[in-house]
C-alpha cells in the first residue's frame, strides 16, 4: 500500500509541476455548449443532485448543498491542478442545464485498478436524458482529452444496474474489463483505448 500511494503521490506531483495554471477549454458539439463551472451553476447542479434518479447508482443518496458545492470547488481544483476535470453542459440557444461531464484523478485507494488514466464520468439531468446528450457531450470530451493530452486510454467505473450509463459507454467505445467493489457495491470498470467513435 506505501508503494502504491508514493506512486500516486509522484503522479500527482508531476501534474501539478507539468500543467500550467489555464482557462477551462469551451467545447461545442452540434447541440450542447460545454463550459467550466461557474459560481451561477451551483442551484442548477443542487437541483440535479437532488434528485432520486441521479444519485441512484452515485452513492444512492441526494446531495446536500455543502456536499454539491464541494463537488464543484472539486471539478475547478481538477483543471487547476491536473489540466483536465468537468463540465457543466447546456444546451445551444436556450442556455438550459443538460448535466456535467469530464475526467478526474479522485485517487481511489480502494481500486487500484483505477491508477494511470484519467476517470471519465458523466450525469444528466432527468429532463434531458433520452436525448442523445450524454453520448454527445461524452464524445466530444473524449475527442478532447486524446487532441490535448494526448490520452491513449481513459477508464470508468459503472454500477451493473445503471443500464443507461452502460450504453453511453458502450456507444464512445468502452468496454468491460473487469469488475471491483466500491464502498461496499459491485461495480464494472470499463476502458477506452484512443480511436474513432464506435458505432
Amino acid at each position: 500500500m506505501a508503494t502504491r500511494r508514493s506512486s500516486w503521490s509522484a503522479r500527482s506531483r508531476n501534474a501539478r509541476a507539468n500543467v500550467p495554471l489555464m482557462p477551462v477549454p469551451e467545447l461545442e458539439t452540434s447541440r450542447l455548449v460545454m463550459r467550466g463551472h461557474r459560481r451561477e451553476d451551483l442551484e442548477d447542479a443542487m437541483t440535479m443532485w437532488s434528485q432520486r434518479d441521479v444519485v441512484q447508482y452515485v452513492g444512492g443518496h441526494p446531495l446536500d448543498l455543502e456536499q454539491v458545492w464541494t463537488r464543484l470547488l472539486r471539478y475547478v481544483g481538477h483543471w487547476a491542478l491536473m489540466g483536465f476535470g468537468y463540465w457543466v453542459v447546456r444546451e445551444k440557444g436556450t442556455e438550459r442545464f443538460v448535466g456535467e461531464v469530464g475526467f478526474g484523478d479522485f485517487l481511489r485507494m480502494s481500486v487500484p485498478e483505477l491508477c494511470g488514466a484519467p476517470e471519465a464520468g458523466w450525469a444528466i439531468t432527468p429532463a434531458a436524458q433520452g436525448r442523445g446528450f450524454a453520448t454527445e457531450a461524452v464524445d466530444a470530451a473524449h475527442r478532447w482529452l486524446a487532441s490535448v493530452h494526448g490520452a491513449e486510454r481513459t477508464i470508468c467505473m459503472i454500477a451493473p444496474e445503471n443500464v443507461a450509463s452502460l450504453r453511453v459507454a458502450r456507444k464512445c467505445g468502452y468496454r468491460v474489463w473487469t469488475q471491483t467493489h466500491y464502498r461496499g457495491e459491485q461495480a464494472l470498470l470499463l476502458e477506452r483505448l484512443y480511436g474513432p467513435m464506435r458505432p
